[in-house]
């Protein structure tokens, strides 16, 4: 009987120590889970953000002859489409994609002023194209926002704080709108 107590003493207390680790991995597994979720997003977005960068050449060259006056605009979507791809950060790419999406905005609120680049079978293709590519690009960054939000909640709440810090794991940025994003566009005649 005496030697009953210290075995189920330690084998109590073997049980518990396992417990703990068990739920520490459980822990480090869902945060693995969050933080793959978040990038899995962002590739996403990528994705789009290639689409569209392939597609914009073709929506320049359509407007292109009937915009003559609307060179900035086509010359501001040209280089900013250049340095998205060449952009390493998921800041840098969002900013970018910010100011593609603003151009791409005003580039089709000035083509209502070209009866004739409107009847372009061509360019209310691509229009069009674009269009469905910024939707899924929205429709992505409220994906990737909900991930975050999961992501950096987790980080921050009991027991998966101490985890957290434990990986150095830091909160992730949203993918926010700019405030020139926020306004509406204006439309030079």
């Amino acid at each position: 009987m005496d030697l009953f107590g210290p075995v189920m003493l330690t084998a109590i207390l073997l049980i518990i120590f396992m417990g703990i680790i068990a739920y520490i991995i459980s822990i480090f597994n869902g945060l693995i889970q969050l933080k793959n979720n978040i990038k899995k997003s962002w590739a996403n977005i990528d994705v789009l953000l290639k689409q569209r960068y392939d597609e914009i050449p073709n929506l320049i060259e359509t407007v292109k002859g009937y915009m003559r006056h609307e060179k900035n605009t086509l010359m501001e979507i040209t280089k900013a489409r250049t340095a998205l791809m060449s952009a390493t950060t998921m800041s840098e790419k969002a900013k970018l994609n910010n100011t593609i999406s603003g151009n791409l905005k005003s580039l089709f609120a000035v083509a209502e002023n070209y009866p004739k680049l409107q009847a372009s079978e061509n360019f209310l293709k691509l229009q069009e194209r674009i269009s469905a590519i910024e939707n899924q690009i929205a429709d992505r960054r409220e994906f990737y926002n909900d991930s975050v939000n999961n992501y950096n909640i987790r980080i921050q709440s009991i027991p998966d704080v101490v985890v957290a810090n434990m990986l150095k794991y830091q909160a992730e940025e949203m993918f926010k709108a700019t405030a020139e994003e926020a306004k509406n566009v204006k439309v030079s005649i």
